[in-house]
């Protein structure tokens, strides 16, 4: 399941990259995904109250919580997988069940 999803990802992030013109080098993926972190956070910190909304409605402000929370579960998936790492057997150890 995750395997077919981290190809997903790598298939739509290639054609990003691709229209883009850019690079990514074994340092982009974890840097990318800070980034996405970043950015989470800030929508979490409008959401709650704790940052400024900008004009945003609360549709708004949970659309963007939602679309954050993708891209940090994307560039989760695009650093798993440009490490090679078997994340089903990862969640089997560590949170004691299969993914399905």
């Amino acid at each position: 399941m995750l395997a077919t999803l981290m190809q997903q990802f790598e298939a739509a992030s290639l054609r990003y990259v691709d229209a883009n013109g850019m690079t990514r080098d074994p340092d982009w993926y974890l840097l990318k995904l800070h980034e996405e972190v970043g950015e989470l956070t800030q929508a979490f910190n409008r959401k709650t109250g704790r940052g400024l909304p900008k004009g945003r409605t609360p549709e708004d402000l949970a659309r963007e919580l939602a679309d954050e929370t993708a891209d940090v579960l994307g560039h989760v998936l695009l650093f798993a997988y440009a490490n090679g790492l078997d994340l089903e057997a990862a969640i089997e150890r560590k949170w004691r069940f299969r993914p399905e």
